[in-house]
Order: C-alpha cells, then structure tokens, then sequence
C-alpha cells in the first residue's frame, strides 16, 4: 500500500482504497475521510484544517466502491467523514443508512437549503453548473439559449456529450423531469440524442476537444472543466480547446441552470464525531470556500464568499433553484430515461 505523508501534523495519505486494517492503529485518534474527490484538491483544505485545529486528518482515496466498503465494515469502519464529488453518491449513501445525521447551527447558516439534506444527513460544500459551449466560429450568439433547444432537429449531427449514464448527465436529466415530467424529459433526451456527432464517450474536456477538432459544435459540460483547460500550463493544447469555445448558463428567462454540488457526511458509525463534524463545518466556511473557488473554480456554497477571477469574467447567472435532494430522488427514473433514449 502506498502512502504519502503530507507533513507530522496531517498524518497519513493513503493512496489506494482498501487494506484499510493494518493501519487501525495509525487512525486510532485520527479523523479519517473516504474520498471520490481528488487528492490536490482536498489537501490544502486539510492542511488548514489541521493548522488551524491541531487535528489530524487521515484520507483514503477512491474511484469506486465506497458504499460497497462502508456496508461491509458496518460498526468496524474507520471512516469518520465521507466527501463524494456529486449527489447521486451522498444520497445511495443515505438511503444505505451509512450516515449520521448532524444538528448544527454552523452547516445551516453556512449552507442554503436546497444543498443539504432535509434530515442533516449530507452537506453540499462547492457548487458547480452543467452548462452547454459551443464553437464561437460555427454558433452564433442566441442560437441557444435552452438545455431544451438541444432537441431541435437543426442540431443534428452537432453535439458532443459524455454517457447519459454518468452521475452529471444523470443528475441533468432528473432535473428536466423534475421541470416537465418523465414522458416529456425522454422525448428531449431522444432528440438530444438524434442530434449527436458521435457516439457519447470520454469526459467533459474530451467534448471540448471535439468543438476545437470541429467533429461537432455543441458540448454540454460542467464550469470548472472550463476554467481549469483555460488556465492549463502545463497542456497548453487545453487552452486551445477553451479558446475556441463560448460558455452560455442555460435557461436564464425560466427556471435557470442546473446546479449539482460536491458534498460531505458523517458518517453513521463514526469512531471521532465531534472532530468529523468539526471538519464538515470548517469545509462550509470561509478559507476552505475560498480555496475551493480558487484551486478548483468551483461556486462557492456559502453566501458572500468570492468566485476566482475567471469564474467571475463569466458574469451573473441564475441557477435552477431546484432542491438536490429532489435531483437524488429522480435519479432512478432519469436513469431510465437515459436507456430509452438510447443515450449510451
């Protein structure tokens, strides 16, 4: 098992999930994290964290699994706070019973609440919308100005988009059933689909890189994909892909962009409470906000703290005010859509 130290004061870093066991005694006094967000996101967050409190922080890694894991270990687990990177996760967690619900007065000022559960079971801590780009040289400005106009035949042949199946398609999908109705939402995702360049496939920047390649026109993809190709030293190719590409916050004359979150919970069987949630209360306010909207150029959850400069160059929008936990309830039937539709 390999292990990074990120200094005396954060203790471990443990790369890979799993194995988890012949470290107990390392964790024994520690806060320790299951995370599906990534390492270089999550550590000068914790680094503060630890600064500020004397607290350490243990991370375990993962792709996939965490739920698997965490039903298995039960009473056992060493995990005290779990961080997943969308709200599909946080609520397959819940409804497992894998988490504790927390009372506090700190994640509820510091959190609106359409992005925390209504049972205090999970906490969003960065937002991010599911926006549509689109070639400046082969688009003009207005052509679009709906997720729903996607499904206009004039279209066909010009869209880029990743698997209907993953989380942020999913979550986008739910939130059309959510405004006109399961029969409705499927006719849009079928003609969605009737439009694509290419079968779905690789992640947001790999529809952004077919804009530039000019295999289509139109990509749908999440804001900080944006930002993070336009400020890319070290793949300059990526600042090309950004280059060639116009955002556009969809839906500004009704309800608004769709919004999914990143979010935190405590979890149910957690060996150092006070101190999880402690550290879910710290990732709400105001440094570790301010680092994720400059390390990641994620939106900020807490009212009042500033976007990077960047974000900010993209002006005002209004987001759906739609509530995530309405979004995890209709996954299932979005899911279901996505396969009718043929979205694969």
């Amino acid at each position: 098992m390999k292990t990074v130290r990120l200094g005396t004061r954060m203790g471990l870093l443990l790369s890979v999930a799993g194995l988890l066991g012949s470290t107990a005694a390392a964790f024994a006094s520690d806060v320790n994290i299951y995370s599906y967000r990534q390492e270089f996101l999550l550590r000068p967050i914790l680094e503060k964290f630890t600064s500020e409190t004397g607290v350490k922080v243990n991370v375990v890694y993962a792709k996939k699994g965490m739920l698997q894991r965490l039903e298995k270990e039960g009473e056992n687990t060493l995990a005290d706070v779990v961080i997943t990177a969308d709200i599909a996760r946080l609520k397959a967690l819940s409804d497992a019973n894998l988490l504790g619900a927390v009372d506090s007065a700190v994640l509820k000022s510091n959190i609106p609440v359409q992005y925390r559960d209504s049972e205090n079971r999970w906490f969003g801590l960065t937002l991010r919308s599911r926006i549509i780009a689109y070639a400046k040289d082969r688009v003009k400005p207005g052509e679009i100005k709906r997720y729903e106009d996607l499904a206009d035949p004039k279209w066909k042949g010009r869209i880029c988009v990743r698997s209907g199946s993953h989380i942020y398609n999913r979550a986008l999908v739910a939130s059309m059933i959510a405004a006109h109705g399961e029969a409705k939402a499927e006719t849009w995702a079928k003609g969605v689909v009737a439009n694509f360049a290419r079968k779905p496939q690789g992640n947001d920047r790999a529809q952004a890189k077919a804009v530039y390649q000019g295999v289509c026109d139109i990509a749908i993809m999440n804001t900080y994909y944006f930002a993070k190709m336009a400020l890319n030293e070290k793949k300059p190719e990526q600042q090309k892909w950004a280059a060639a590409l116009t955002l556009m916050y969809p839906n500004q004359d009704d309800r608004g962009a769709h919004i999914n979150i990143s979010g935190a919970a405590v979890v149910r069987y957690a060996k150092h409470r006070a101190d999880a949630i402690r550290l879910v209360e710290f990732m709400s306010g105001n440094i570790a906000q301010e680092l994720y909207a400059s390390k990641n150029y994620e939106f900020p959850v807490k009212k009042g703290v500033t976007r990077s400069d960047l974000v900010k160059s993209w002006g005002e929008f209004k987001a759906d005010a739609l509530g995530l936990s309405e979004i995890a309830r209709l996954s299932p039937a979005a899911q279901k859509v996505v396969d009718r539709a043929g979205w694969k």
